[in-house]
């Protein structure tokens, strides 16, 4: 494996030289490119499907070529991350002082598990030097004209299905917004009974010499995939004139992952990625997209329960990034366990087992990611899940639930019977009954059908 250090030294200077926009009619093709001199260029794709009725004008708008350069200030981290270059070039787009602080915490913050399991200790603001040295970008500011639609980005997990069905009763227009196809998402969109017409896919390419580099031993590690959803989703919704996009990430994703620290696996799923991104678009782009999360007054523990009581998507559903490319739960990993945790309160062990094909809480090689889940450990897994408090009081309501069954304990749930942390937990298990984050974003009428949907019509005090 190569060195952080030995890296800068090789590889001082990482260059965002430009990017490409081809109309291709049906869809935009974006190609962007960065270059670690001596190392390697590297030129990643997109492809977005527009509407057809895009106003020709706007593809040469300002509007647009900042959110495409947006984007591409989110993939250079990709790249950069496989030298770490102290010092960054940008002459695909100007940046101010504010913009430069922008995204320095953005990469700081969202690196924080690179830089964790990479054993990297890094400054904060000497890990890279950010200057750009291009004109700003030229054209017309061309905001969306709607007044209504909404794109809802999908993951093909519990959170996206929530989503669709708050927002199915919104009465608005609803297109879902999936990258890379894969058999969950687009089951997803089957199971909420949306017409694949509505649904747009877009096409990320990473490039090849990335991959290479990989696996000579560069350096690799876990980059903010959330704010490439963000600003990808937000291309989209411009293409397709649609001025709400709702993402589906809940207030337990601003728990951080290792106790005590600001590492977080899911940094860009956070509110504060959230708020941040909502005001660099409205100073630095300004497309009249409202941009935020139909979720985020939920912890896990509420969307599970609401996920429990829509059953068509129970087969259909996957989160395990292990199984992802099989569309299958691959049943050992710490994020197949946590989705049966946190359903566990909700849905009969027996269905359980049917849903992931075996009975994780009854495997004891399961020891130790379940320890991390309800806070044994001070570092949670590094995956997407809930936080430690709402995992406890899960697993004690199905303990409480199979013991007045008389059903025998599975092997996970009788260790934790006899732990310490059971007694100061069970006491709590209804915490997060009537809970409720007020750091949103949601506009008025969204934040009514999710108060009559989660709360019966009256949000708590």
């Amino acid at each position: 494996m190569k060195t952080y250090e030995s890296c800068r030294k090789a590889y001082p200077v990482f260059l965002y030289k430009d990017y490409e926009i081809q109309d291709c009619g049906t869809h935009l093709a974006v190609t962007y490119h960065f270059e670690i001199p001596g190392l390697s260029v590297f030129e990643p794709t997109w492809q977005f499907p527009r509407d057809p009725s895009f106003p020709k004008e706007r593809c040469d708008s300002r509007t647009l070529r900042s959110m495409i350069f947006g984007l591409g200030m989110v993939e250079l981290i990709s790249y950069w991350k496989i030298a770490c270059p102290p010092k960054v070039v940008v002459s695909a787009g100007s940046l101010t002082r504010e913009q430069i602080a922008w995204w320095k915490e953005l990469y700081y913050l969202g690196l924080g598990e690179f830089f964790y399991t990479n054993r990297i200790s890094a400054d904060p603001d000497d890990f890279m030097e950010l200057t750009s040295d291009a004109e700003e970008i030229k054209g017309e500011d061309l905001p969306v004209t709607a007044e209504e639609g909404l794109l809802i980005p999908i993951g093909g997990g519990k959170d996206s299905a929530c989503t669709i069905e708050l927002l199915k009763k919104s009465g608005q227009p609803l297109k879902t917004y999936i990258i890379n196809p894969r058999g969950a998402t687009l089951k997803t969109v089957e199971a909420a009974g949306l017409s694949m017409e509505d649904s747009i896919h877009a096409k990320r390419t990473l490039d090849a010499r990335m991959l290479s580099l990989n696996k000579e031993s560069y350096l690799n590690g876990h980059t903010p995939f959330s704010a490439l959803v963000a600003f990808s989703s937000l291309i989209t919704a411009y293409l397709w004139d649609l001025p709400y996009i709702a993402l589906s990430n809940e207030s337990s994703a601003n728990e951080s992952t290792v106790a005590g620290s600001t590492v977080n696996h899911q940094y860009s799923k956070s509110f504060k990625f959230e708020s941040d991104f909502h005001r660099y678009e409205k100073t630095y782009i300004g497309s009249g997209i409202h941009y935020f999360s139909m979720l985020r007054p939920l912890s896990e523990f509420q969307i599970a329960k609401y996920f429990a009581g829509i059953p068509a998507y129970h087969e259909v559903f996957r989160s395990c990034n292990v199984g992802s490319k099989q569309d299958l739960w691959c049943g050992h990993c710490p994020k197949c366990l946590f989705v049966f945790l946190i359903l566990s309160p909700f849905l009969s062990h027996k269905r359980l087992v049917e849903i992931f094909g075996r009975d994780l809480s009854n495997d004891p090689s399961m020891q130790e990611d379940f320890e991390k889940l309800v806070g044994v450990q001070s570092e949670k897994p590094f995956e997407c899940v809930g936080s430690r408090d709402e995992v406890n009081a899960a697993v004690c309501l199905a303990i409480e639930r199979m013991e007045q069954e008389e059903a025998p304990l599975p092997v996970l749930f009788a260790w934790y019977r006899k732990q310490p942390i059971y007694a100061d937990a069970f006491p709590k298990r209804h915490s997060y009954d009537r809970y409720y984050d007020p750091a949103h974003l949601l506009p008025e009428s969204f934040l009514a059908l999710l108060t009559e949907a989660c709360y019966g019509g009256k949000l708590p005090c």
